[in-house]
């Protein structure tokens, strides 16, 4: 009989060694899209196999998305149930509807600004406390990194480079499979050349603030 708690809180060792698992999520207009491009682009220069999901959900602005991408020798775009290496966050409670895919070594990058998703705020539910949501992920799992994404975008120049933000950060821990620099060239090539220096520093920037959380 498969032991479900244990699941949630673990991930198989045996289950793809050599791979890595990215889940993103948020709302859309944060430029989920184009960060599943840039990563993917980053992997394939540094010779890395990727396949990525469609964009689940509605993309237009405010509806919920999420896009899961995976590194290595993969033939499904589907993460698993708990078997994600990162999460990333564009929107913090976009992590709670999306916990079915991490375990307790999930490497979590969370944008600590909320956009109240369009299904929350029509149905008039309240929205949790940010900070009592993080203190609960601190509680369970192992590796929590919340960061004011949005802010940190602002003083890159533009709040549109959040997902730059969140991407820098994605870069500084050490079990990324992709170098930073090789995303800044990813981004260079997806991105007009009057976006480079704002989107390169709020790469920076986010690489930056985790490292210091580290």
């Amino acid at each position: 009989m498969i032991n479900m708690e244990e699941n949630m809180f673990s991930k198989n060792p045996e289950f793809c060694k050599d791979s890595y698992t990215i889940c993103m999520c948020g709302v859309g207009g944060q430029g989920i899209i184009k960060t599943s491009t840039i990563i993917g682009n980053g992997a394939i220069n540094e010779g890395k196999k990727v396949v990525m999901s469609e964009v689940h959900g509605m993309s237009q602005r405010g509806g919920v998305v999420s896009s899961e991408l995976k590194i290595g020798n993969y033939k499904s775009s589907l993460i698993e149930e708990f078997n994600s290496d990162m999460i990333i966050g564009f929107e913090p409670i976009e992590i709670v509807r999306n916990l079915n895919k991490v375990n307790k070594d999930t490497k979590m990058i969370i944008n600590t600004h909320s956009i109240v998703p369009s299904n929350i705020s029509s149905q008039k539910n309240s929205y949790p406390n940010i900070d009592e949501v993080i203190d609960i992920l601190r509680e369970n799992y192992n590796y929590v990194y919340p960061i004011n994404g949005s802010q940190l975008a602002k003083e890159s120049g533009n709040i549109l480079t959040l997902n730059m933000v969140l991407l820098g950060a994605a870069t500084a821990d050490e079990t990324f499979p992709i170098s930073k620099d090789s995303i800044i060239i990813a981004m260079k090539n997806n991105l007009k050349a009057n976006f480079y220096d704002m989107n390169t520093e709020a790469i920076e920037k986010g690489y930056e603030t985790v490292k210091s959380l580290q």
